[in-house]
């Protein structure tokens, strides 16, 4: 039994688990080294497919007593609208809604993927996925407060702020490293670090009440306790699922707003 144990550290058994779990073979018949078509890849374009389908499902014969779909999908936009963009923004965060619908929509689906059979894992727990979201935000913010104040005058409020002069050789370098740094980097780390941490948990219950089975039958009451433990820890990713997408956007929409604000 030692011996087995210790064969099972060693890797004959996929536990304990590492980060090359996230790294996934190819799925492209064109080759086993190709890295741009793996299960990842195809979550994300299922993801989009969904969600292209289900909106266009729900919106292609709009009623005034709305369908089930129908139903569900304005109540979707319509959270985020009021909600975020609206409550954020102001009257000016309509504008913003469509977008910040679709990211919600994005992210929570892709984050579903992680508890869904079969899937267990979303393409969020990958930092490229959510550094690309990031990106995307902070290049909109910019370009939103460039085209509301002007260039100088949004760079001007964004880094200087009201202060003694004789500090501001001290607070520019912080406002430009938490402003346009640290705001991208929290973004995407936090969402990464959520999604890559929830699979890393669910796998060590999971693959851990296997490993203890097969080292010898007197863990198996032990098993039975690291897989209820799974099936726990399943719901409250489910809870953090949900809030990190609203999350990211929340903070989307208050990056936004500071960018449009007359001052900052």
């Amino acid at each position: 039994m030692i011996g087995q144990t210790v064969v099972l550290a060693e890797g004959d058994s996929p536990f304990p688990p590492s980060v090359g779990d996230f790294f996934l073979p190819s799925i492209a018949p064109w080759g086993e080294h190709s890295l741009w078509v793996t299960k990842i890849t195809l979550l994300v374009w299922l993801a989009a497919g969904l969600l292209i389908l289900f909106f266009l499902l729900s919106y292609r014969n709009p009623q005034l007593v709305p369908t089930k779909k129908q139903w569900f999908a304005e109540s979707i936009y319509g959270f985020v609208r009021n909600n975020i963009a609206v409550e954020m923004i102001g009257h000016r965060g309509v504008a913003f809604a469509p977008y910040f619908t679709t990211l919600f929509c994005f992210i929570l689906l892709t984050n579903l993927f992680s508890i869904v059979p079969l899937i267990q894992i979303s393409p969020n727990s990958h930092i490229a996925f959510p550094a690309i979201f990031a990106a995307i935000s902070y290049v909109m913010f910019i370009w939103v407060g460039i085209r509301h104040h002007g260039a100088a005058k949004f760079f001007k409020h964004s880094l200087i702020p009201p202060a003694p002069w004789y500090i501001l050789p001290l607070l520019i370098p912080i406002e430009f490293f938490s402003t346009f740094l640290v705001r991208p980097f929290s973004l995407a780390v936090r969402l990464f670090a959520n999604m890559f941490a929830g699979h890393m948990l669910l796998l060590v219950f999971t693959l851990g009440g296997f490993a203890m089975l097969n080292a010898t039958p007197l863990l198996a009451p032990v098993s039975v306790l690291s897989w209820v433990m799974t099936v726990a820890l399943t719901f409250l990713e489910g809870l953090v699922i949900v809030l990190q997408a609203y999350v990211f956007v929340v903070l989307t929409a208050s990056y936004v707003q500071g960018a449009v604000a007359e001052e900052h």
